[in-house]
């Protein structure tokens, strides 16, 4: 499908390009009686034909129509295929050759983006790694010691001992827990394999069912809310969204030191739904503030062992599922203290 779908597209630039100089050469001729412009404007058209299809096979295609129709509609004797005239043959000559090369260059373009893409997908990848393996081994680190602990005849431990180590057992599996959902959807966004299939979702429905799970983890954490009085209906995957929702006022719960007032607001602009998550905490360090939604974690933001902190992987779930659904994030800190992350979603579906 995607093969026919260029395949399209390249004859369309070519068949809308050529057409298009067919015209401006015959009000060039009648209008301007300039007909040594002629052949220019169809070289500056294959050049562009060249430079928008993909591979050679397209530009020279059309170089090859375009030297029928400068013979053909614009050299003596029109309307006749006539090749004997030296004009005739040099014109082809050079359009192909300008394809050629336009193409040559082109294709080598492209390739060289798709080598340096790839490079910074397995950066980013070799980042997500090194913050893995730390956000698993502390925790892991932790029911590990515990349930050796617990299970250990000779521990002599109290009751609310037992009872402490148990909850942080149970929070440390669920934070596990979290790590393995976000994982699993960034790989599901990342490799394409599972398409976004996008169902009508009424705003104060999805708010209220993030915030239902959000309050099961942090059921002391209040959050105040500013939605739109009018109904909103978003086109998304609810459940990727509402994981966006969950994982940015997680990551103000665990980040922001000293936060006493967490808010989620949504507005609608035009045919945009932004989101918006803010605190009134420290705000962001500046240096992390580039790589926020890269996973990256440098030596000097790595935590010593024993903290857990998630390294970013949470915010580059958020930036690779609102990416996948068209939309944009962006995270920075607020003059007067505290950190803001804002998203927005497109409230009209369109197809691709």
């Amino acid at each position: 499908m995607k093969k026919l779908s260029r395949f399209i597209k390249n004859v369309a630039y070519i068949v809308g390009i050529l057409c298009a100089s067919i015209v401006l050469s015959q009000i060039v001729q009648d209008v301007f009686h300039a007909e040594g412009t002629i052949p220019v404007l169809f070289v500056f058209a294959i050049f562009l034909i060249a430079l928008l299809t993909d591979g050679y096979f397209y530009g020279v295609v059309a170089a090859f129509l375009a030297v029928l129709a400068v013979n053909y509609d614009f050299t003596f004797p029109y309307f006749a295929i006539d090749f004997v005239i030296t004009e005739n043959l040099i014109s082809g000559v050079i359009m192909i050759a300008v394809a050629l090369m336009t193409s040559t260059l082109t294709t080598k373009i492209k390739h060289q983006e798709q080598i340096r893409a790839q490079a910074e997908r397995e950066r980013m990848r070799a980042n997500l790694l090194r913050a893995i393996s730390h956000d698993l081994r502390t925790p892991l680190t932790t029911i590990y010691g515990s349930t050796s602990a617990l299970i250990d005849e000779s521990g002599n431990f109290t009751e609310e001992q037992r009872r402490q180590m148990l909850w942080g057992i149970r929070d440390d599996a669920q934070y596990l827990v979290r790590m393995v959902e976000n994982l699993l959807s960034i790989t599901r966004i990342d490799n394409g394999s599972v398409k976004l299939i996008k169902t009508p979702v009424v705003l104060d429905e999805l708010i209220d069912s993030s915030l239902m799970q959000f309050q099961k983890r942090y059921p002391n954490q209040k959050v105040s809310l500013c939605l739109p009085e009018d109904i909103v209906i978003i086109p998304m995957d609810a459940l990727l969204i509402q994981q966006v929702v969950l994982n940015l006022l997680e990551n103000a719960v665990q980040h922001a030191e000293n936060m006493h007032n967490l808010t989620l607001s949504v507005h609608v602009n035009g045919n945009k739904a932004y989101f918006t998550i803010e605190d009134d905490g420290i705000g962001i360090p500046r240096a992390r503030l580039e790589a926020l939604f890269t996973g990256e974690m440098t030596n000097t933001q790595a935590p010593a062992d024993g903290q857990r902190r998630n390294a970013g992987i949470g915010l580059s779930v958020c930036a690779a599922i609102i990416h996948a659904h068209g939309g944009q994030i962006h995270g920075d800190n607020k003059a007067q203290g505290g950190a803001v992350f804002t998203f927005w979603l497109s409230t009209e579906e369109y197809y691709e």
